[in-house]
C-alpha cells in the first residue's frame, strides 16, 4: 500500500463551513422577496411576516400584565430622564429609560432607542457604566438617545436582554458552574435554540411590548413612532421594524449589509443568529417587510465587522425592492468616514422629516 503525502493547506473538503457554503443560496430562498407589483408585495409581506415571526419564536411567551412601575426620575434640564420596569412576560422583567422634552408640544414623537453590545442602556442615555452622570459623549454610541431627545423627541430606551441589568448571573441554577460559563448572551442564545427560538426573537417580543406600554401613555404620539439602534441594536431595530407594523419610520446603524458578507463572514455574537433564517434570503430581502415605510442606514466607510462594500451593494439591491412598492424615495443613507460608531449627521433630521407627516397616521 502507497503512501500519498497530502499538501493539507489545498483540501478544503476538510473544513466543514467549506462544505456548508455550498448550500447557502439565497436566491432559492423561498421567502426571498420576488414580488413585481405592490399587491404581490403586499401578498408576500403577509405570508413572510408571518413565517418570520414562526422562525425567531418567542413571540407568545405567557401574557402578563406590563405593571409599569418608576423607580427613578432625574432632571437633567432641558429634559427629564424617568426609569421604568416594565414585565414583558410572565417571566420577564425590563427596566427602560423614557427621556422626556421639557419644552414642545405634546404628545411628542417618540423613538426606541436601541443600544448595542456594550455595557448596556447606560451608554445611550448619558451614563457611565456605575451609573454616574456625563455631560461630555463617549463610546461609538455616542449618547444618541440624549441627542434625539434634544431634537425634540420622547425617547425610549430599553435594557436590552443580556445586557446590563439584564444580564445572567447563573445564580438562578443553584449550582457551583465555575468559572468557565460562556458570555450571558451566548447562553441565552443557546439555550433559546434548544427551545427552538432565538435571543432576537425574545429582544422582538420584548421591543413589541414596550409599544403596548407606550401606547398607554399621553405624553407620546405612537402613531409617530421610530426606531434607531447600532450594531446589535441595528439588528433588534432590522427585526423589530420588520414584525411590528407600528413603527413607521427607522434608522439602522452599523448593521444593515448582507449576511454572508457580515454576520456569517466572520466571529459575531451568538445573539445575531436565528435557526433557519436561510429562508427568507438574504438581509435585502427581508428589507421588504420594512417597505414602504422610511428607512435611512448608517454606515462607516471603515466599519470592519460590516464591510462598506457589501453594505453599498445590499443597499442598490434595497432600493430595488423599494422600487417595487412605489417608493424608492423612503431608502436613504448616511455613507460617512469612520468605523463601527453612530453617525447622526442625517438620522435625527429624517426621523423628524419623516414622522412628523401627518400622512404617516393614515397609512
Amino acid at each position: 500500500m502507497s503512501t500519498t503525502v497530502l499538501d493539507y493547506r489545498e483540501l478544503k473538503d476538510l473544513q466543514p463551513a467549506y462544505g456548508l457554503w455550498k448550500l447557502y443560496a439565497p436566491e432559492e430562498a423561498p421567502y426571498r422577496f420576488c414580488a413585481q407589483s405592490p399587491a404581490e408585495a403586499r401578498e408576500w409581506q403577509a405570508r413572510t411576516r408571518e413565517a418570520l415571526a414562526r422562525a425567531v419564536g418567542f413571540q407568545s411567551l405567557p401574557a402578563a400584565d406590563l405593571a409599569p412601575t418608576k423607580i427613578e426620575e432625574v432632571d437633567r434640564g432641558d429634559y427629564v430622564r424617568e426609569k421604568i420596569l416594565l414585565r414583558t412576560s410572565r417571566d420577564s422583567l425590563m427596566p427602560v429609560y423614557v427621556l422626556i422634552p421639557k419644552h414642545g408640544e405634546k404628545p411628542f414623537p417618540v423613538v426606541i432607542a436601541f443600544h448595542g453590545h456594550g455595557y448596556g442602556v447606560k451608554d445611550i442615555v448619558g451614563l457611565w457604566e456605575d451609573g454616574q452622570e456625563r455631560s461630555t459623549p463617549d463610546g461609538y454610541h455616542k449618547d444618541f438617545a440624549v441627542a434625539l431627545c434634544r431634537r425634540g423627541f420622547a425617547v425610549a430606551a430599553p435594557e436590552i436582554s443580556c445586557f446590563g441589568e439584564r444580564q445572567t448571573d447563573f445564580s438562578y441554577l443553584n449550582t457551583a458552574i465555575g468559572q468557565d460559563v460562556p458570555t450571558t448572551c451566548t447562553h441565552t442564545a443557546m439555550l433559546a435554540f434548544h427551545l427552538g427560538g432565538s435571543v432576537v426573537g425574545l429582544r422582538v417580543h420584548d421591543s413589541k411590548r414596550l409599544v403596548d406600554y407606550l401606547e398607554s401613555r399621553g405624553d407620546v404620539d405612537v402613531a409617530r413612532l421610530g426606531a434607531m439602534g447600532i450594531s446589535g441594536g441595528g439588528l433588534h431595530t432590522f427585526f423589530s421594524a420588520c414584525l411590528d407594523e407600528r413603527i413607521r419610520a427607522c434608522v439602522i446603524s452599523g448593521y444593515y449589509s448582507t449576511f454572508r458578507d457580515s454576520i456569517l463572514a466572520m466571529s459575531h455574537c451568538a445573539c445575531n443568529f436565528v435557526p433557519g433564517l436561510h429562508q427568507f434570503g438574504e438581509m435585502y430581502d427581508l428589507v421588504g417587510l420594512i417597505a414602504p415605510r422610511p428607512l435611512l442606514v448608517e454606515a462607516g466607510d471603515h466599519d470592519p465587522i460590516f464591510p462598506f462594500e457589501a453594505v453599498k451593494k445590499s443597499v442598490a439591491r434595497a432600493r430595488a425592492v423599494y422600487r417595487v412598492f412605489g417608493a424608492p424615495d423612503q431608502l436613504e443613507t448616511d455613507y460617512f468616514e469612520g468605523r463601527h460608531q453612530i453617525s447622526g449627521r442625517r438620522a435625527y433630521d429624517f426621523l423628524m422629516e419623516k414622522l412628523r407627516d401627518s400622512s404617516l397616521r393614515s397609512e
